[in-house]
């Protein structure tokens, strides 16, 4: 008789599972090094230490992480409601219009102390109302959520490139852009931190949008697991047909949380123009959205693994930066291959090994898998009373 399969503890759940299909990420990307003549832990050890190695290569990690903590909340909060929401491209871009509106009218009347606050409500505001077409559509008329949201992506871009090149460029300018952020809408750095303990940071963009993005993280927990609307949002995620038999509004909770979703896409928007480059170019999203669906998804749709997972895309690309500079036979081309096979992995072949681990557990401590060992006749342990 086969091993039956168990339902795992937790820890195993959002734990060891993810932590096997990134060895095996790793496993298949030393294969993919080896075969271009480079030896994979030399690789590996120049990645890991270009990203935490030193304190410019730990900021530039948390930077990257930052934007993509953004996105991996956007994604998780709609697949908490059974929604796959992968327009968070499209929803930061066109949240980058917000944001370039309120600092070049405001930029040199306020500090960025007063700024920041409006250009966060502008983010989280553009982002949502650009998420709201596609969750009116769902809802209303039936379309598919990720037809929708991915082609509003396409037209969040043609929008971007009228606005950056026939509105808001500066006459005379040749780049598709928006002029220089005074000091008012740029954002102060955490670099002083890392200086704090003796590391030197020299021009890391790590900024205090990091903190506003654990914020969020917090918050997106508050939302899902302590609130009446969460509660409602994870109830049609997990059946519609109970949703709508407690009373719960189909169209309501799919706005709502795609509202919610598109607000904090948007606010990732952030990290990069005011944060970094002080102006809103184009492409300046740079594919994030997209790298917030393996963050949400080997994050297990949990703040705090998305926050984690988030810290490992940023070392992937801080330390691939890196490692494409030291071993010039790894290209940036390869870099891409090795973050693909992360996203493989941690996402589309999720679930290759949890049946393995599932009969383990079962075989090896079945109480802690959920399985009641069986009694001394070999019926059910602790049976009920006698008559």
């Amino acid at each position: 008789m086969s091993t039956p399969y168990a339902k795992l503890p937790r820890w195993a759940d959002y734990g060891l599972i993810p932590l096997i299909n990134l060895l095996v990420a790793f496993a298949v990307a030393g294969l993919v090094v080896m075969l271009v003549g480079e030896n994979p832990f030399d690789a590996a050890v120049i990645l890991v230490k270009g990203a935490l190695g030193r304190g410019q290569g730990i900021a530039y990690t948390l930077y990257y992480a930052t934007t993509f903590i953004f996105s991996g909340l956007s994604v998780a909060v709609a697949v908490h409601c059974g929604l796959f929401n992968i327009g968070g491209e499209g929803q930061g871009y066109i949240a980058g219009l917000g944001i370039a509106l309120v600092c070049l009218a405001f930029d040199s009347v306020l500090p960025w102390y007063v700024l920041f606050p409006i250009a966060i409500l502008a983010s989280a505001a553009f982002g949502a109302l650009w998420a709201l077409i596609p969750a009116y559509l769902q809802a209303k008329r039936g379309s598919h959520i990720v037809i929708t949201t991915i082609m509003f992506n396409f037209i969040a871009a043609s929008i971007m490139v009228y606005m950056l090149v026939d509105v808001i460029k500066p006459v005379g300018s040749m780049a598709p852009q928006t002029r220089n952020f005074l000091e008012g809408a740029q954002l102060p750095r955490l670099n002083w931190i890392f200086e704090l303990f003796g590391a030197k940071v020299r021009s890391a963009p790590f900024n205090i949008t990091f903190l506003l993005a654990l914020v969020m993280a917090c918050l997106v927990w508050l939302l899902i697991w302590r609130t009446k609307l969460g509660y409602e949002i994870r109830t049609y995620g997990f059946s519609p047909k109970a949703a709508r038999y407690a009373g719960i509004s189909e169209t309501r909770i799919i706005i709502v949380t795609m509202m919610i979703s598109g607000a904090l896409a948007g606010m990732m928007a952030l990290n990069p123009t005011m944060g970094d480059q002080h102006n809103v170019a184009l492409d300046f999203v740079s594919g994030a959205g997209f790298v917030g669906i393996a963050v949400a998804l080997m994050g297990r749709s949990h703040p705090v693994g998305i926050v984690l997972a988030a810290i490992l895309f940023g070392v992937l690309y801080q330390g691939g930066a890196e490692l494409a500079f030291e071993m010039p036979a790894i290209s940036r081309d390869m870099i891409v291959i090795i973050q693909g096979l992360v996203i493989l992995f941690a996402g589309a072949l999720e679930h290759m090994f949890r049946p393995y681990v599932q009969a383990l557990f079962a075989t090896l401590s079945p109480r802690s898998a959920g399985l009641a060992p069986a009694g001394p006749a070999g019926g059910p342990s602790g049976g009920g009373r006698g008559g």
